[in-house]
This record gives structure tokens, sequence and C-alpha cells, in this order.
């Protein structure tokens, strides 16, 4: 495994290479840029409300990214990645993709008010992963001889989100992201340890690991690939699944117990073995010690849409408790909510996904907003 010393060796030349390609792809040709009149089309005006539509902050046509982030006072940068080919590539259900566009239509629709601001989040844009959704459709997740052009895809996208990762957390704010799978999760974290110039610690909600062995990218093992490349210094997995947790996985945990540990569900919510709240504590003092990223994979919620959806997880409730209080800290450098699938839901509530989104990301902010407060 890869040591501190090795990254910040590593981070010497690639920190030169990432601030030459920022400064020579400044079209950003890979992003999408949600406009005014996007967010204009999504926001359902009614006299006496103010929504968040119409206070979020899109970025200017004529103006550079970073130079634009650096200068915007809002903190918070929406960005998603519409794709569900990590998903596929590890044999779950594809429909991830759809999270985004459900969700901006939601958050757009929130109240702007005294409790969280519009104007507190710049809405970036989307992922253009148009090719690479195209490319797919010709492929066979089943097909042993189709698995290497799932994981050359996957790449792909890693390095597109790597680098916009990159330039968000570079500039000083914070990205809120709507995968998309789980596989995304290793963009978010080697881009925030580039630009942050050292490892970072991860604390993850979910009903499975994603430690998953290094057999190519997909959404199973994007936090394996960030540890053991040295991008990943501490990680906890929160509310594991007993039932879904190889007995090889456990085996590699056991081991390296002093930077990967976990919880389960079972322990916490079944036998009740362990308490939510005093587990919240421990993983809070596990992965805040240095910066880290917060990772909720909606398929540790019961009966949501999503590529592993279950019938058993934490509440929805409780999932927001644990998103307010990991946001209270200094250390948190970005969210990442992924593998919710609205189309894989019936018709008439595809849009619960895109309100649970908005919950999640309204906590977030005032769960930040706290902690300013308290320094302050």
């Amino acid at each position: 495994r890869l040591s501190e010393t090795w990254f910040r060796l590593y981070n010497v030349n690639i920190r030169k290479k990432v601030y030459f390609w920022r400064n020579k792809f400044t079209t950003m040709e890979k992003l999408i840029p949600f406009t005014i009149n996007d967010l204009a089309k999504v926001t359902h005006h009614r006299n006496g409300e103010i929504k968040f539509g119409e206070k979020m902050i899109t970025l200017p046509k004529d103006k550079e990214l970073s130079l634009f982030l650096k200068e915007c006072e809002a903190q918070y940068v929406l960005f998603g990645i519409p794709e569900d080919i990590g998903v596929r590539a590890n044999f779950g259900r594809p429909g991830a993709a759809s999270a985004w566009d459900c969700a901006i239509a939601s958050i757009a629709n929130n109240q702007h008010n005294r409790f969280c601001k519009g104007s507190q989040i710049i809405v970036l844009g989307k992922l253009d992963t148009s090719e690479e959704m195209e490319a797919v459709k010709e492929l066979d997740f089943t097909n042993i001889k189709d698995r290497k052009k799932f994981s050359d895809l996957v790449e792909k996208i890693d390095k597109e989100v790597v680098h916009i990762i990159s330039i968000i957390v570079k500039a000083g704010k914070t990205p809120i992201v709507i995968g998309g799978g789980h596989n995304n999760a290793y963009g978010n974290i080697k881009g925030t340890a580039l630009a942050k110039g050292k490892p970072i610690n991860a604390i993850n909600l979910d009903a499975h690991s994603d430690f998953r062995i290094l057999e190519g990218r997909h959404s199973g093992n994007g936090f394996n690939y960030a540890y053991e490349e040295g991008f990943l210094k501490k990680y906890f997995i929160f509310g594991l699944h007993e039932n879904y947790t190889s007995k090889n996985v456990l085996h590699i945990l056991k081991n390296i117990d002093d930077r990967v540990t976990y919880n389960t569900y079972d322990e916490i919510a079944i036998r009740k073995e362990k308490n939510f709240e005093n587990e919240l504590s421990k993983a809070f003092q596990f992965v805040n010690n240095d910066f880290y990223g917060l990772e909720i994979d909606l398929d540790a919620i019961p009966n949501i849409a999503s590529s592993a959806m279950g019938p058993s997880g934490f509440s929805v409730e409780q999932v927001r408790q644990f998103i307010y209080h990991f946001a209270k800290s200094k250390n948190v450098s970005y969210l990442h909510i992924c593998e919710g699938a609205p189309e894989l839901g019936e018709e008439k509530s595809k849009h619960l996904i895109g309100k649970l989104i908005g919950y999640m990301i309204t906590d977030f902010i005032k769960g930040k907003s706290s902690f300013h407060q308290k320094i302050d």
C-alpha cells in the first residue's frame, strides 16, 4: 500500500501537470454548464414566495471556472454526474443516471428563507457522459469479454470527475455531487486529495463496503482503488449490511482496521449491540482528524429506488441526522449523494428521490452553517 511519503512525492509532480491541465483546458469541454435559463425552466414561481431557483448562482458564459469560483462568495458547488456505467459493471440495476435531473428540479423549488438560502449555492452543471452512456448500450455486463470495456469507460469518467472536483476544492469551495454510481467516490477522493495536497479520509453511509477487489473499475471498488493509490487515508463504513458483505471483504478489513473500519446496520438497529448516536460520535472521531469526504449511498435507506434497493435499512430521518452531524466540521470537504435511480421507482413517485436529495443537501448546508456560527 502506498505511503503518505509516496503521495507527497507524487503530488509534487502531479500538481504541475494538473496546473497545466487546468490552464490548457479552460473551456471545460466535458462540463455542461447549468444556465440561468435552465434554472428558470425548473423553478416554479409563486407570488409571495422566493425559491432557491431565484437565488442560486450559475456560471457566467464569459467567466473562466476557477477564477469565477474564487471570486464568488457562495460556498457550495452543485455538480451532477448522470451515469450508471459503474453500476452496470458491478452487476447492479441501471437507472442512477436519472438522479441529477430529478434532484435539480426539486432543489430549485426549495424555499429561500432564514433557515437555508439558495444564494449559498453555485449550480455548476453536469458532466457530459453522453458518449460513454451511448457506448455502454452495445455492451453486455454478463459477458466477460465486455468487462474491460466497462472498466475503461468508468476510468474515462474518473478522470473528468477528478479534474472538476480538484478545481472546485482548490478554489476553496465545497462540492455537492449528485451521482451516478458510487464509482464516482474515487474521483471525489482523488480530486480532493490533489487539491489539498495530501490524502483525505472518508465516511460512507452504505449497505455495502465498496471495498471490493481491484478487478477493474466499477461501483463496488472505488474506495479500495483510492486507498491502494494513496489518496484515501482513513475510511469508515457506517451501517454495513452483514448479509451483503463477503467473507473476503471482512478479512481484508480486519487486517487494516487501524485505517479502514466499520459498524453494521444489524448490530445497531436489529441486535441493539451498539447505539446509533454513540456510533456517530465514534465514526466522527475516526475521520475528523483530517479533511474528509461525506458519502451517502441511497441504498442504505429501505424502499428507495436505487441500483441495490432493499427492504431494510436506516430511516430517512436517521440518514438526515447523519448528514447534519458530519457536516458540523471544518474538515468535511464534500458531500456525495449517489445510487438514486428515479426511473426505477413508480411513475407517480419519481419526484420523491429529488425531494429526498434536496433535504439532504439543505441538511448538509445547515450543518456547515451551524459550525461556522459556533466559531464566529
